[in-house]
């Protein structure tokens, strides 16, 4: 009898490790700046951080690293799940129910963490809209390349039309409410912070909001499983001219869209084009920059320690979010508001690294993340063996 079980160690695609965890890094980058302060949410950043360094640091920080990493970690969820699909269907195992199973786990993973911890959780929209991503399984290659097209384009012009027409509106922001949601987060009381990250995460999920999101979300996903059908970046040597164009093409997108937009005053109604066509340009820049890098020697040297935080990818996204707990809000050392942009990131390089370092540890003694353990006991309904089994010299 054939049972599902998790992906060996031997067969993973260690590129693929270095992507994710670069999306971790990436991620950190932009959620540190949300996490330690209400600008990013509310607006008023320009008059906040008023410093010619941390307006530079913002500015890179849009270009290189915002919509560009959620988006990177969204086409690899999306290669993941066909990775995962096609691993079930050799195996002749029912495909929907452990796929089923495995999304719901990811929404009680994100209810957790967008309620307890902070409301910027993107785990919930993933195991959410990933239930729709189910009905693509067995669908043609084709068709998904075409929905995700079809609906990424639609939803990117129908709001970007309502922002150019609302143009005139959009750079205003409440200082009263900036006041108010500093007040909360720096509170001791743990009771206010939970509840003003509640209705953070109410404010940034409305029905329209979240009706957007899904249609950014899937077609990412769609263009991750098209990708992981086509074995692009499964044998990247036997399709070394695909990929090449492919990462030419997304890096015309990734300087016209994301960096383009500064030649003319970045205007605040681009955004969303800049985020959503620009974004995925970038993230599929990165994703197939380092398949080509993992080709040498060298670059597999500077990808190896981002293969560890990848393969331990939600243990440290979570992570980060308790550690900026931590950091920022009264209930800890209560920095909220108070760290300047450029400071935010020393302190993404030192958790980073640390996480590199740890993860490095941990893998040493453990098959999987310590998350990851958990999700996938669930998942196979059998408690996985955790421990590396060290082997015996004859």
């Amino acid at each position: 009898m054939n049972v599902a079980s998790p992906l060996q160690e031997s067969k993973r695609l260690t590129w693929i490790d270095a992507a994710r965890g670069f999306a971790i890094l990436g991620i950190f980058v932009v959620n540190i700046g949300a996490f330690s302060a209400p600008y990013f949410m509310y607006g008023g950043e320009e008059d906040a951080w008023t410093s010619t360094v941390d307006q530079s640091t913002q500015v890179v920080i849009d270009i290189f690293f915002q919509a560009s990493f959620y988006t990177l970690f969204s086409l690899l969820f999306g290669f993941g799940f066909q990775v995962l699909k096609e691993r079930l269907v050799e195996k002749n195992i029912n495909v929907y129910p452990l796929l089923f199973r495995r999304l719901l786990i990811l929404i009680c993973f994100g209810l957790i963490h967008a309620f307890l911890i902070w409301h910027g959780d993107i785990l919930l929209s993933y195991g959410v809209v990933g239930l729709f991503l189910v009905a693509f399984v067995n669908r043609k290659s084709k068709t998904l390349l075409v929905w995700g097209i079809l609906m990424l384009g639609l939803s990117v012009t129908y709001f970007s039309k309502m922002l150019f027409d609302a143009r005139a509106f959009l750079d205003g922001y409440n200082t009263s409410k900036i006041s108010l949601v500093k007040e909360n987060y720096s509170s001791s009381d743990l009771a206010v912070i939970l509840s003003q990250n509640a209705s953070d995460w109410l404010y940034s999920n409305s029905l329209f909001s979240s009706l957007l999101l899904a249609t950014t979300l899937l077609p990412l996903f769609l263009f991750g499983m098209f990708i992981a059908r086509k074995r692009w970046l499964h044998k990247p040597d036997e399709h070394k001219q695909t990929v090449l164009i492919v990462w030419f093409i997304s890096f015309l997108f990734f300087a016209a869209l994301k960096m383009g937009p500064y030649l003319y005053g970045n205007p605040t109604w681009f955004s969303y084009i800049q985020d959503n066509v620009g974004g995925t340009g970038s993230a599929l820049f990165y994703l197939f920059s380092i398949t080509l890098l993992s080709r040498s020697s060298f670059g597999k040297l500077i990808l190896k320690p981002l293969t560890y935080v990848g393969r331990m990818s939600l243990t440290n996204y979570i992570t980060q979010s308790i550690i900026c707990f931590i950091l920022f809000y009264g209930a800890g050392f209560g920095l909220y508001g108070s760290v300047r942009p450029i400071v935010a990131m020393g302190i993404v390089v030192v958790v980073f690294s640390l996480q590199i370092v740890c993860s490095k540890w941990w893998l040493a003694r453990y098959r999987f993340g310590p998350l990851e353990w958990l999700w996938r006991s669930l998942t196979y309904k059998e408690k996985q063996s955790l421990r590396k089994v060290k082997r015996r010299n004859s």
